[in-house]
């Protein structure tokens, strides 16, 4: 167990969509019952706006109609997942029409990884490795959503193309390098890449990042997946690359990150290629936008 207390319990907080600033959009619409049934919590960059139900079992997440069709992924696939026995939230309710759309959803017992201090986190990363193993042992087959490494690429000449690359999410050292360059030593290694990735094709997360494993702070075992947008079949390293990469912001030191890396190897019973690692973690940082 943890030598400090970890922070008190508190119900699923949804995640701020990862989208660079782009041209103004329209506002969402409010939820079915605003007037006092829902507390709004926050939004994204994406234009969308979140609310939580005044009784906190329940969030809604509402989108202007150019997001609609976004929304409603999200929607099916929160829909598949909620069905194969990985924990996360349920689909409650769904309203669409000419002013945007409103996914309700179930609220998700626990806090973000990213807020456990590392003593926490360390305690907890049998668990999270255990769930991450889980998911990933999905039948990959039966899943019908795909996000492989040629709709990541896709995605990704969009966002460049469009000069919507948010440095922020870009490491350090690539934030003063041009993303058309960025995009290039990416590119030159996709045939590579495409060629590993049949062999690791699992049901991924997408955003598989701290703040979207949800941990009960007394058990420190895990409750729950959430922000699904971009839950799909692709390579297994897509998923862990952000996972270990995000987890070293809560590290003291590397030679914590490197001995949890292990653990995580061990526990989820492979070696991640750290080539791999590599190629997913610059890629991802272009696909937002």
């Amino acid at each position: 167990m943890p030598s400090s207390p970890p922070p008190e319990p508190q119900d699923e907080r949804p995640a701020q969509p990862r989208t660079a600033p782009d041209a103004p959009r329209e506002a969402p619409p409010a939820p079915p019952g605003a007037d006092g049934d829902w507390l709004p919590v926050g939004g994204g960059e994406s234009g969308a706006a979140v609310f939580r139900g005044a009784d906190a079992t329940r969030y809604a997440k509402c989108v202007p109609a150019a997001d609609t069709e976004a929304l409603r992924a999200e929607r099916d696939r929160i829909t598949w997942l909620s069905g194969q026995g990985v924990p996360g939230p349920r689909v409650l309710d769904w309203y669409s029409g000419d002013a945007g759309a409103c996914l309700v959803s179930s609220a998700v017992p626990g806090t973000g990884a990213d807020r456990l201090p590392p003593e926490a986190l360390r305690a907890a990363w049998g668990s999270v490795t255990d769930a991450v193993r889980r998911l990933h042992r999905l039948p990959a087959a039966e899943c019908p959503y795909d996000r492989g490494l040629d709709i990541m690429v896709a995605a990704a000449r969009d966002v460049v193309a469009r000069g919507a690359v948010d440095p922020a999410f870009l490491p350090d050292e690539q934030q003063h390098t041009p993303a058309g360059l960025l995009l290039e030593r990416v590119l030159a290694q996709v045939p590579r890449r495409r060629a590993q990735e049949p062999a690791d094709t699992v049901v991924c997360h997408g955003d598989l990042c701290l703040p979207n494993i949800l941990v009960d702070p007394h058990t420190l075992e895990v409750t729950g997946f959430i922000d699904l947008g971009r839950l799909g079949r692709a390579d297994r390293h897509a998923d862990v690359a952000l996972l270990l990469a995000n987890a070293r912001e809560t590290w003291a030191d590397e030679e914590q990150a490197e001995a949890a890396d292990a653990a995580f190897a061990e526990g989820y019973g492979m070696v991640p290629d750290p080539g791999r690692l590599r190629f997913y973690l610059d890629l991802d940082p272009l696909t937002w936008g």
